[in-house]
């Protein structure tokens, strides 16, 4: 297979660095998607979940509106073991999506590939070969608290190797099979977790079943064993309203076991010699969607492991680190399934706390309890950002947010329905699917595999 050496500049035809804009409008402004780098994952699998709308400069707008075809590329923000240069390819579905102009932020810079000379996704997909093999991270400086990408030096010296037209086709079609896979994994346990959330709030929150007994109508979707597990009426607490024989719990008295996490050492010594793996507030998207997280791996002690080791049912809490965007308070219940993609033991990153509900039935309500009071907004009410960094005020949070507990039937049957959903969620395919796109990529790239190999390989995985 004949193939030929470009230099990246000389595939572009444009490329530009991205806007942040401001957050109200202005005199001549446009409204659009900004897509930053912690977007990237969101983007790859078509949707807009997150991305913030900006105002943008009508002049800058109008040059920097992203396309189907485009590359973006993250220029800075890069951390330890994540380093700049991280790549996105926008496709057209993206766009179908769009309710507005798209652009990327400033953070990030987009490329526009002749897709006369190469095809666009074919570089995107060597960008991505270039950065798991630490290429790109050369081109990273950081001389103050900011990892920079120098994108004019890595583009003016960068060659593509670009096989014959057909051959990158066939590699873009197969990678692109794998990714579509991918999303569509991750957008059925979407919507398991929808299906979850509506449930936990149509009978912890909204009382539904309890509504319709009282109102004389039979509750919807529930057989009529499950529906004389509810009362037909409310009575009044000193905590609020609530279904007869039901309690307002404070959250903390449904925890037995709660400890903040650890970071660990990054190499092994004298104190820190147990290897663990660590979930982030950073991982807890990921992990939740059945996605391919980079957790890292450190080093701890024993005894620290002993109090802090995650097992199923536990929750974890992100407590620090939020943003003006992102509060803190994202929180990942834990199973069996999640945990045994590891081969090591997992605890929380210092940034997050355990939590370790007194049964697994309560566990299944509080862990969606948490997402969904996040979803709604309503975990600022525990920030307190006196300092640069948003903190999750957990002690005020476990003594004062109450908590809707029925009967021992009623939550049982709840978590003979839930768990189900929240184990089909840590199902490892996507992951696996991802560790599989990602292994073969080098030698697709470099001609050490043909298609037809990697296909085999791809379906006994």
């Amino acid at each position: 297979m004949s193939s030929s050496k470009v230099l990246l500049r000389g595939l572009l035809v444009e490329t530009k660095d991205g806007e942040w804009g401001k957050d109200a409008p202005f005199d001549g402004s446009v409204e659009m998607h900004v897509i930053r780098g912690t977007d990237f994952d969101t983007t790859r699998g078509g949707a807009f979940d997150g991305v913030p709308v900006r105002q943008i400069a009508g002049k800058a707008a109008a040059r920097k509106s992203l396309q189907p075809g485009d590359i973006l590329i993250e220029t800075a923000g890069g951390s330890k073991g994540r380093p700049t240069g991280r790549t996105v390819f926008l496709r057209s579905k993206l766009f179908e999506k769009a309710a507005l102009p798209v652009t990327c932020a400033s953070f990030a810079r987009f490329m526009r590939v002749d897709s006369n000379l190469a095809e666009p996704e074919f570089v995107y997909w060597y960008l991505q070969f270039l950065y798991s093999n630490g290429t790109i991270e050369n081109h990273q400086v950081q001389h103050t608290g900011i990892a920079r990408f120098q994108f004019t030096k890595f583009a003016e010296s960068t060659h593509i190797e670009l096989p014959e037209r057909s051959a990158q086709q066939e590699i873009v079609g197969f990678l692109g099979a794998l990714d579509d896979r991918i999303t569509l994994l991750r957008e059925t346990n979407a919507t398991l977790e929808t299906i979850a959330q509506a449930l936990f709030k149509s009978w912890f929150v909204d009382f539904d079943p309890v509504r319709a007994k009282q109102e004389g109508r039979v509750p919807e979707g529930m057989d009529d064993a499950t529906a004389a597990l509810f009362p037909d009426g409310f009575e009044e607490t000193e905590s609020g309203l609530v279904p007869k024989g039901w309690q307002l719990v404070p959250f903390g008295q449904l925890v037995s076991h709660t400890i903040g996490g650890d970071w660990g050492g990054e190499e092994p010594d004298s104190k820190n010699d147990t290897r663990v793996a660590i979930i982030r507030g950073t991982d807890i998207p990921d992990l939740q969607s059945g996605a391919n997280s980079r957790v890292p791996i450190r080093y701890t002690s024993a005894k620290k492991l002993a109090s802090r080791k995650l097992q199923h049912g536990d929750i974890i809490l992100e407590v620090s680190g939020g943003s003006k965007d992102q509060p803190t308070g994202r929180a990942l219940y834990l199973t069996d399934r999640l945990l045994q993609q590891f081969d090591c033991p997992v605890e929380p990153a210092s940034f997050c706390r355990l939590l370790r509900p007194k049964s697994e039935d309560v566990g299944m309500v509080l862990g969606l309890h948490l997402s969904y009071i996040y979803a709604q907004g309503k975990t600022w009410e525990y920030q307190n950002q006196s300092t640069g960094i948003a903190n999750f005020q957990t002690t005020h949070f476990l003594e004062t947010e109450l908590v809707a507990v029925p009967c021992d039937e009623v939550l049982s049957e709840f978590a003979s329905i839930v768990r189900p959903m929240i184990e089909r969620l840590h199902l490892t395919q996507a992951q696996k699917l991802g560790e599989i796109r990602d292994a073969l990529l080098p030698r697709l790239i470099c001609g050490q595999l043909r298609l037809p190999g990697a296909e085999a390989e791809a379906l006994a995985a």
